[in-house]
């Protein structure tokens, strides 16, 4: 009798999935439900992980999907700014699987300033993403680790009143200055990102930027995980302009799953579809259309694209 596929092989063989067929060269055939499975005899464990996974590794060569840990209650910090750990283990666990599974890995400002995270793969096998930082005013300070410990690739993003901040590029430090507050918006930042070979992004953090990708359709799938914990006030995850009547909610598709004592929903957003101005499809369109002409990018490095390491 075959032995079965283990947790470790299979994480192994999702990593290098993209399309539907390399997931059959990997040994998954077709389940009879429309899906996917292995082929052979699998341990739960395996079996779990691409129920999981397997989706957003076929969800095309364009994805931006993003994940927020939060209460009950809907916060992802308190009101002096702790997060160490709304979530558990688990949780972070998938967080580093997610991070493992993308191109780039964007946080806003004030995540990088409140925690200086390191944005790198650590839970798990795989490689560490781009660690693009957007930050309009450039005031992330120049000691943070995304810009000093080497880890992995950096992106600084930035605007026309960030001041001075060619002092910050250097051995995988990459700066793109964009002309105007526009520039940021999602679909144009998306674009921007896959001109530099960045196609697969995880929005990471906080709540302010996942929430406007959210608020923009600029999302594929959303990973919200709810820990069994209340707050009572603090630092909000969700938050975008809401509906006077129910019937308006979004109330997209979704599945749970158990991350310890935690509780993950994933939400697929692609059949939400896109508002007028369209920022999703934006990813689409051509260089210039996106961004325009006055967006340029300030390169220590001749201006190849930053690449995972």
């Amino acid at each position: 009798m075959a032995e079965a596929l283990d947790a470790a092989a299979a994480w192994e063989r999702l990593r290098r999935i993209r399309t539907t067929d390399q997931a059959l060269a990997a040994g998954l055939v077709a389940d009879g439900d429309g899906g996917l499975r292995w082929a052979g005899p699998a341990s739960p464990e395996a079996g779990w992980l691409a129920e999981r996974y397997l989706p957003l590794c076929l969800a095309g060569p364009r994805i931006a999907f993003g994940q927020l840990g939060q209460s009950l209650d809907g916060f992802i910090a308190t009101r002096t700014g702790d997060a160490d750990y709304v979530t558990g283990a688990a949780d972070r666990c998938h967080l580093h699987r997610l991070r493992a599974l993308a191109d780039a890995v964007v946080v806003g400002a004030g995540t990088a300033v409140a925690d200086d995270p390191r944005l790198t793969v650590r839970a798990c096998a795989g490689d560490n993403p781009v660690r693009v930082v957007l930050d309009p005013r450039g005031r992330v300070p120049r000691h943070s680790g995304v810009f000093t410990d080497g880890a992995a690739p950096t992106l600084w993003v930035v605007g026309p009143d960030a001041g001075a901040v060619r002092d910050v590029a250097g051995a995988g430090v990459d700066i793109l200055a964009l002309p105007d507050a526009a520039a940021f918006a999602p679909g144009r930042l998306l674009a921007a990102l896959a001109r530099r070979g960045l196609r697969r992004v995880l929005i990471e953090g906080g709540g302010v930027t996942v929430s406007r990708f959210l608020q923009e359709r600029a999302l594929h799938r959303l990973y919200l995980t709810v820990a069994p914990v209340l707050l009572g006030d603090g630092v909000p995850g969700l938050r975008f302009p809401g509906t006077p009547v129910m019937r308006e909610a979004l109330r997209p598709p979704l599945r749970r799953a158990l991350l310890g004592e935690d509780t993950l929903f994933e939400l697929e957003l692609r059949s939400l579809g896109t508002q007028s101005g369209d920022p999703a499809g934006e990813q689409h369109r051509g260089a210039g259309e996106a961004c325009g002409e006055g967006e340029h990018a300030v390169d220590h490095g001749g201006g190849e694209a930053l690449r995972r390491s």
